[in-house]
């Protein structure tokens, strides 16, 4: 792969999951606004149609960035003063600029975290199968003889192992970050202050300060990662860390395939922000009453997880900000609250499932051709051939038995118990 098109596609992948359901732009977003009700309407609706018009190759379609993701990179996506965070070089020349005072020393530091840390991020990316598998066969009715539902306390444990792998990942780079914050010079903050508080356009555009043929794909899109991250959290807040958009949770039903997909190796494309709203509630007109509530009340539903996740997340944001002082990190703690986290999304995932497949088994004929209309509209014929780690295809990988992901049920026929 040449420079320029590996250059597109991480600046890409990482780009993807950048964008606010309904954002209006010069509006400062806001974690309240992430979770309002219009916002996760929108976005468990939109969750919804990738479901049930997608596959299995198509749910796996993740951002990277979701991973270990508490440095303020998304808050300052989306706040960019001059508009351009949905715009596939944001990230690009962020980490390009970091780079760029970073001492040879630095550099080392980082690409020796990134090799470390890869086959745990790939792994984050291959677990993630399992769930995805289990609800494509619950939507398909291929369930074990005698379980003929999702047991929603095994989905909430093996949600706590991704959360847990995500937790360590994310203790490792607040030291790693932390310390080469701390180890910046005068001159080092005087560049990067001159960049904080503005917008990408206002940034230098420095060229590119890594080269790809010294690394593999994966160590290199880490490295870039990486170093937009020093660069938010060190220009950012707790509240910065805490902040997430509202596709951020229960991410496994295809809906980052129908909006970031054709975004990727097409360094003119521009992601919709007003996909997620308008398709979202496109498919709840598209529905009858009655199903539209099953899916609109998933709201109601989640809000107390929704909140505690913010809260969970304040409070790991808090502890990992300690490394930049140079403090010791509680690491059981944080390990403690990002088993927490997985509960919690682990709940939102489970319910989403059960309720997208309640609806899904009951719709026409003709509504499932005017959801798969409005699949075309988005993005055509685009489907994958297999699956994806991250933004990356893959052929579709051996999944493991996914039984154990099935319980008995209640008397009233639903995993609910």
């Amino acid at each position: 792969m040449n420079a320029s098109k590996l250059k597109i596609l991480i600046g890409t992948a990482l780009l993807l999951w950048t964008v606010v359901p309904g954002r209006s732009q010069g509006v400062k977003m806001t974690i309240e606004q992430a979770i309002s009700d219009e916002a996760q309407r929108n976005t468990i609706a939109f969750d919804a149609l990738g479901f049930w018009t997608g596959s299995l190759g198509a749910d796996s379609f993740f951002p990277p960035g979701k991973v270990a993701d508490f440095w303020g990179f998304q808050y300052l996506r989306d706040n960019d003063r001059t508009e351009m965070g949905h715009n596939t070089d944001f990230l690009t020349r962020a980490a390009n600029n970091v780079l760029f005072i970073l001492t040879a020393a630095q550099r080392t530091e980082l690409a020796a975290l990134a090799q470390r840390q890869v086959a745990a991020i790939n792994q984050y990316a291959y677990d993630r199968f399992v769930l995805m598998k289990a609800f494509r066969r619950y939507l398909a009715g291929d369930v074990p003889k005698g379980l003929p539902v999702l047991d929603r306390e095994a989905i909430k444990a093996f949600s706590v192992a991704l959360y847990r792998l995500d937790g360590q990942m994310s203790l490792e780079r607040a030291e790693v970050q932390g310390r080469i914050i701390r180890s910046l010079s005068a001159n080092q903050r005087s560049y990067l202050d001159a960049m904080v508080g503005k917008g990408m356009l206002n940034w230098p555009n420095v060229p590119d300060q890594v080269d790809p043929r010294n690394y593999t794909h994966d160590v290199h899109v880490a490295i870039m990662t990486y170093a937009g991250d020093i660069f938010s959290w060190y220009a950012g807040s707790v509240e910065a860390d805490v902040y997430f958009c509202p596709e951020r949770h229960g991410t496994y039903f295809g809906s980052f395939y129908l909006k970031d997909a054709p975004a990727v190796g097409n360094p003119d494309y521009s992601i919709s922000t007003t996909l997620t709203g308008d398709m979202g509630n496109a498919l709840l007109v598209a529905l009858t009453p009655a199903q539209a509530k099953l899916i609109s009340g998933l709201v109601d539903l989640q809000r107390d997880w929704l909140y505690e996740i913010v809260d969970v997340r304040r409070e790991i944001s808090t502890l990992l900000r300690q490394a930049i002082a140079g403090r010791t990190l509680d690491s059981a703690m944080i390990l403690t609250l990002a088993d927490r986290y997985g509960q919690l999304d682990g709940e939102l995932a489970y319910n989403y499932a059960e309720s997208f497949v309640r609806v899904g088994k009951t719709l026409t004929a003709a509504q499932k051709a005017t959801l798969l209309g409005y699949r075309r509209q988005m993005i055509g014929d685009l489907a994958p051939t297999g699956a994806y780690v991250y933004a990356e295809p893959i052929p579709l990988p051996d999944i493991p038995n996914t039984d154990f992901l099935f319980a008995k049920g209640s008397k009233d026929g639903s995993g609910r118990r």
